[in-house]
Order: C-alpha cells, then sequence, then structure tokens
C-alpha cells in the first residue's frame, strides 16, 4: 500500500512494468501487481490495521467498516508482491 498515494515509488514501479528488488537481508526480484481500485478497501483497511506508522496518512480510522475505505481506495496505489 502507497501511504501516500501517487509518488514516485508508484510511478516507478509503473514505468518498469511492475518489476521491483525488495531489500531486507538481501535483494530479491518481485513483480509488483497493482490491484485494481474496487478490491482495494479490505486491503487499505487491514494496512491501517497492522501498521501504525500508516495510520496518519490514510483519513479513515481503522476501525471504520470496509465501505468507508471505499471511498479513498482510488487515492491510495495497492500492490501484489509476486516472487520471481
Amino acid at each position: 500500500v502507497s501511504m501516500l498515494g501517487e509518488c514516485n515509488w508508484v510511478r516507478n514501479v509503473r514505468a518498469a512494468g511492475g518489476r521491483a528488488t525488495l531489500r531486507r537481508r538481501r535483494a530479491r526480484p518481485v513483480r509488483l501487481v497493482e490491484i485494481p481500485v474496487e478490491e482495494r478497501a479490505p486491503v487499505i483497511r487491514q494496512y491501517v490495521k497492522r501498521v501504525p506508522g500508516g495510520r496518519p496518512h490514510i483519513p479513515v480510522d481503522r476501525h471504520e467498516p470496509v465501505g468507508a475505505f471505499e471511498t479513498i481506495a482510488a487515492n491510495y496505489p495497492v500492490f501484489r508482491v509476486v516472487p520471481l
């Protein structure tokens, strides 16, 4: 979930056709597949429940129903990580 909405990393991933490298202990190539707007609300809701640092950036309380997240889903790109 892009907690900052449309930002540079989102544009870069789209320009690269979804190819990216995740780095934690080691670098690993992945493909990021963008989730359609109509499927984002439940994912964003789970994100704000699990990621306290993202809450200030998303203007819906984590206790709200999924419907409240549907109204903002178009503003927050969501990607599925697919290992290569």
